[in-house]
């Protein structure tokens, strides 16, 4: 089991920049791919990226390539979500997740989900 934790969130003025962090407690974080997913109000959960377990394989949505990065720590369980050039229509609920497949993009494939956590972008 993984237990996950999102923090870094916050109030950024368009074209400003934040990073995200997801700490992970359990034994198998190294073993699980990483994804971020958001959520605007009214909106469904939408992928923004993931990250492979091992060989750092990531992949974007086409709304944030470009801008955002994602990266991981597996010695220190954390998983980095940093986003650049931001936009209004970035404002939404960050959540990290914890996936067993690589290249999935729903929802539903991922197993484990964080509290999430609020980013606000000011026009």
């Amino acid at each position: 089991q993984v237990q996950l934790v999102e923090s870094g969130g916050g109030l950024v003025q368009a074209g400003g920049s934040l990073r995200l962090s997801c700490a992970a407690s359990g034994r198998s974080f190294s073993s699980y791919v990483m994804g971020w997913f958001r959520q605007a109000p009214g909106k469904e959960r939408e992928f923004v990226g993931s990250i492979s377990w091992s060989v750092r394989l990531t992949d974007y949505a086409d709304s944030v390539k470009g801008r955002f990065t994602i990266s991981r720590d597996n010695a220190k369980k954390i998983v980095y979500l940093q986003m650049n050039s931001l936009k209004p229509e970035d404002t939404a609920v960050y959540y990290c997740a914890a996936g067993e497949i690589y290249g999935l993009k729903w929802v539903a494939d991922y197993k484990y989900w964080g509290q999430g956590t609020q980013v606000t972008v000011s026009s």
